[in-house]
């Protein structure tokens, strides 16, 4: 369930690209013939990317109703989409709003690496080890694990980005990212069954 709410926006924008002349045509009645003239002037991506902001805006207040907080990871990402998807739609400029999920990704991996040098536990293991118990090491190996996958996601938007069309991108942008994310989730959850140490039965009625 999680996964599917972080990639809601992602969902939205892809489907708003997709079908930006229907949608227009189908508010066409609702709208200004001007505002209509606009958006059919108005490239595709420019306004999935305008969707996408506040997406995210929603995205963001429903996590904080159904859980009662928001993640430092779901904030940055906020940012990043107001900063950079604005950017995209007060320039007209593709190349910001293809930027976000590199500089979102290589965010994520600098604050994992650092997470190994600060404080007694790094931040994959802060985020699990209250469900699962596991040696040192390989909390270790876990973490880097998240550094690589991170750096490899953020690298292969932009070679998506810049080697291949528009919409080879976007398709990328949700069915690439989803893929690889749930591939490496699949792949993690393989290691920690094979790593889980198994905790001791509790005694009952005070009887070792």
């Amino acid at each position: 369930m999680k996964l599917l709410v972080d990639f809601l926006p992602i969902v939205i924008f892809f489907a708003v690209y997709k079908l930006s002349a229907e949608l227009i045509a189908l508010f066409s009645g609702v709208l200004s013939p001007d505002l209509i003239e606009l958006l059919n002037q108005t490239q595709p991506i420019i306004i999935a990317t305008a969707v996408l902001i506040p997406a995210t805006v929603v995205q963001i207040l429903y996590t904080r109703w159904a859980t009662g907080k928001i993640e430092k990871m779901h904030l940055v990402t906020l940012v990043l989409v107001v900063a950079l998807g604005g950017a995209t739609v007060l320039f007209g400029d593709k190349s910001f709003i293809q930027w976000k999920p590199t500089i979102v990704n290589w965010l994520f991996a600098v604050v994992f690496l650092g997470s190994q040098f600060i404080g007694n536990k790094n931040l994959i293991q802060r985020m699990m080890d209250s469900k699962v118990t596991m040696p040192l090491e390989i909390w270790k190996r876990l973490n880097y694990g998240w550094v690589v996958f991170f750096l490899f996601a953020g690298t292969i938007n932009l070679y998506v980005a810049y080697t291949l069309s528009e919409e080879a991108w976007v398709n990328f942008k949700l069915f690439g990212m989803l893929g690889l994310t749930l591939v490496f989730i699949i792949a993690q959850g393989v290691y920690l069954s094979r790593h889980i140490i198994d905790e001791p039965p509790e005694a009952e009625n005070g009887t070792p």
